[in-house]
């Protein structure tokens, strides 16, 4: 780390939490930044009300933004204590202390010495001493000086407890002067800031295990980690009994955890409803999405003169054949306020959302312009987006995108009170959409608005808690077309066969045999990466550049893990050349072209979790200091990368078929190892095999694969948005709901 001190200069940008942009004017600096002495830089960091009269003492780095250029970007800071008489008397006559003039200051520093700040906060009276000094004088210098000096002594307390500085800072800077009762009453109330496990070893450090508040708290953080990681919405009792037992080791009796639920009821934390038991945003949530899809289906159908006959037009047009459920699919989407479409790979979901843009367009006369205003396209990941805009030569857009999502609040600008007004919304791939995105959308667009769902039900679901494509489907309560026929790529076209079986539990005799698109290569778990490296070296052999082949895995782990495989598929695709520039990141080599997988969405930068790119450029820059340039490039977008910043990408020789969804690729190699055997069932594999557009291979143990079939472990997800769906419907007044922030 490296370290500054001078004071700053002017400020560009503050944030409400507390992110600040300024100029700082150095005037002592660590051995290697000498060169920035009696200079004006920009610095960036968390700090709490800076102003210009105070010396800071700054600890961080000196490196270049991508965008912005070179910056200090400090970790932690520390306000400079006058230190000398001359100190004294320039900071008590500053317009921090209100009614300290120069001559004052100057009786002050002469009477108490350099201590003389110190004697002040100790108690006003010692003020009486100094010649001339009046009770109203010394009462205004006193309150200002305990008002300058009460953050500092915040920032003192947070971190002797354990916090950092840039943890203590957002928490100051949110909750100024309420920071200490905060900690002092209930320090988990901090987690949005801190993470839950750091605050709950702080509190055992002072409270006893099963201290009344440490019960409730961790009760509700149990039940978020089962939303986060099974996806379920509501509880049981046994199970969060459970969960506090693994995460926190709390062993309660049923009795007592059924009192500390009361106690979260009663202040409006967690509704309980029979047996079941939710986290008070998750039912409020799944009630708002079934009230504003219950307002949009009030709508009337849309009255479209010819409609059939416009839709042959745009067959002899396009020179393509829909079928009945395509036909029915693009007039319903088109007619009804809310529709749905879904159909596994090779039904057509592409060329209808390609079809409906078109129509709508051609039915409401609109201009280019009127496009842009009028047809929002969305997806929930980035690559999604892309290929939902290159299917239609529309623009499409990541939802996080459309909302204006902030990624340091986690809110989103577009919301109630701010809508969008798109008339025609189409999502793709809505099976990967939880419940808090999906209620996010419908919140931010206008109720009239038509908005149609694309997705395939029998994929994996979302990451977050919900089941919302599926909970949709079942409800029955929307119009909905389900797309089963086949479109083959040729007369021996099996991908979607093959997916097909895998939904339906039936596999084929033939899944072991040759087909135009398909093979599986059997081999055991010790030959599956030799066999890899055989078949990606034919692949090279025959043309395929290393964008067209993906290999997929269930798990980054173990022997035949991504990880490992990554390491194979870099040295055979992308192997060490004195042309390529590479350097060590902990135990991965990344060298100039390395295929990469960017694992965070980043706006600012318009990369999102999920997109592939390229390493273009690898730089060692001299000034101010030496330091890497990574240079990117997600199909056109060059993005800059410093080293510290490589824990948002991953090699992508390699991917999970988590990370897969949403794309597409033309050849996709599949390993099923019994190495795997944690992550092997249906919905995973048929979501891997889903994502090849031309060829599919199969590598691994026939028995392997056939048990990953047959293995349903992931179909269960505790939702209750169908019911809620059935009973808003139900009912006829809703005058009561008001929808949530």
């Amino acid at each position: 780390m490296q370290t500054i001190k001078g004071n700053i200069r002017t400020t560009i940008y503050m944030s409400e939490n507390g992110f600040f942009v300024g100029t700082f004017k150095v005037k002592e600096a660590s051995e290697d930044l000498k060169e920035l002495l009696n200079k004006v830089i920009t610095i960036t960091g968390l700090i709490i009300d800076p102003n210009e009269e105070d010396i800071y003492v700054l600890t961080g780095t000196y490196q270049k933004h991508e965008r912005y250029g070179f910056q200090f970007q400090f970790e932690e800071y520390q306000k400079v204590i006058p230190e000398g008489k001359d100190a004294v008397v320039e900071f008590l006559s500053s317009p921090l202390i209100k009614g300290c003039g120069k001559k004052t200051a100057q009786a002050i520093a002469d009477t108490l010495g350099e201590e003389a700040l110190e004697i002040i906060k100790e108690s006003e009276s010692n003020l009486m001493i100094v010649p001339g000094m009046t009770p109203k004088k010394a009462a205004n210098i006193y309150l200002s000086l305990l008002q300058y000096s009460e953050t500092d002594d915040i920032l003192v307390k947070l971190k002797s407890l354990g916090f950092s500085i840039p943890e203590a800072t957002r928490i100051v800077k949110r909750f100024h002067d309420q920071t200490l009762r905060i900690v002092e009453e209930n320090i988990y109330y901090l987690k949005e800031y801190v993470p839950f496990d750091k605050l709950d070893r702080i509190f055992l450090s002072q409270h006893e295990p099963q201290d009344p508040i440490r019960l409730q708290e961790c009760l509700i953080e149990s039940m978020e980690r089962i939303s986060n990681t099974n996806g379920d919405v509501y509880y049981s009792l046994e199970e969060v009994i459970d969960a506090m037992k693994s995460y926190f080791k709390l062993l309660i009796e049923e009795d007592l955890s059924k009192q500390v639920l009361e106690k979260l009821k009663e202040s409006n934390r967690v509704v309980l409803k029979s047996d079941r038991i939710y986290l008070r945003e998750y039912y409020e949530m799944e009630e708002d999405i079934a009230y504003l899809l219950y307002q949009k289906m009030k709508y009337p159908d849309k009255e479209i003169k010819n409609l059939k006959e416009k839709l042959n037009y745009l067959e002899d047009l396009l020179g393509v054949t829909y079928n009945k459920d395509q036909k029915t699919a693009i007039m319903e989407a088109l007619i009804h306020p809310v529709s749905i479409i879904s159909g596994g790979p090779g039904t057509g979901k592409t060329t209808i959302i390609n079809a409906i843009t078109k129509l709508f367009i051609e039915i409401y006369k609109l201009s280019p312009i009127d496009v842009l205003s009028q047809i929002a396209l969305l997806a929930p990941t980035g690559r999604a987006a892309k290929k939902l805009a290159t299917s239609t030569n529309l623009p499409a857009m990541t939802i996080h995108r459309y909302l204006k999502w902030n990624k340091d609040t986690n809110d989103f600008a577009v919301n109630e009170q701010n809508k969008n007004r798109h008339k025609l919304i189409i999502v793709d791939e809505t099976s990967m959409i939880d419940e808090y995105l999906f209620s996010s959308l419908l919140k931010g667009i206008l109720e009239e608005s038509q908005i149609i769902f694309v997705g395939d039900t029998f994929q994996l679901p979302s990451v977050g808690a919900g089941l919302v494509l599926n909970d949709l489907v079942d409800s029955k309560l929307f119009p909905y077309t389900y797309l089963e026929s086949i479109y083959r790529q040729s007369d021996n076209s099996y991908i979607p066969i093959l997916a097909k079986e895998i939904k339906e539990h039936q596999l084929g005799a033939d899944f072991e045999e040759k087909k135009d698109d398909y093979n599986f290569i059997e081999c055991d778990s010790k030959q599956l990466k030799g066999m890899l490296k055989k078949i990606v070296e034919k692949s090279m052999e025959k043309g395929l550049k290393v964008d067209d082949v993906q290999v997929l895995a269930p798990m980054y782990k173990g022997e035949n893990g991504i990880d490992n495989l990554n390491v194979l598929l870099q040295e055979l695709l992308n192997p060490p050349s004195e042309e390529k520039a590479e350097f060590s990141y902990y135990d991965i080599i990344y060298r100039e072209q390395d295929k990469v997988l960017q694992l965070v969405n980043n706006p600012d930068c318009n990369v999102y979790n999920g997109d592939i790119g390229y390493i273009e450029s690898i730089k060692e820059k001299n000034l101010p200091k030496k330091h890497l340039e990574i240079v990117i490039d997600f199909d056109g977008n060059r993005v800059v990368y410093t080293k510290e910043d490589l824990n948002s990408i991953k090699h992508a020789y390699a991917i999970t078929i988590h990370k897969s969804q949403g794309s597409e690729f033309p050849h996709v190699i599949l390993p099923i190892s019994k190495n795997y055997y944690k992550m092997l069932y249906n919905k995973l594999i048929y979501t891997g095999v889903s994502r090849a557009k031309k060829s599919l291979i199969l590598i691994g143990e026939v028995i392997s694969f056939k048990m990953a079939i047959f293995n349903d472990y992931s179909t269960g997800r505790k939702t209750s948005l169908k019911e809620k769906l059935w009973y808003i419907f139900q009912r006829k007044d809703h005058t009561n709901h008001e929808v949530r922030k």
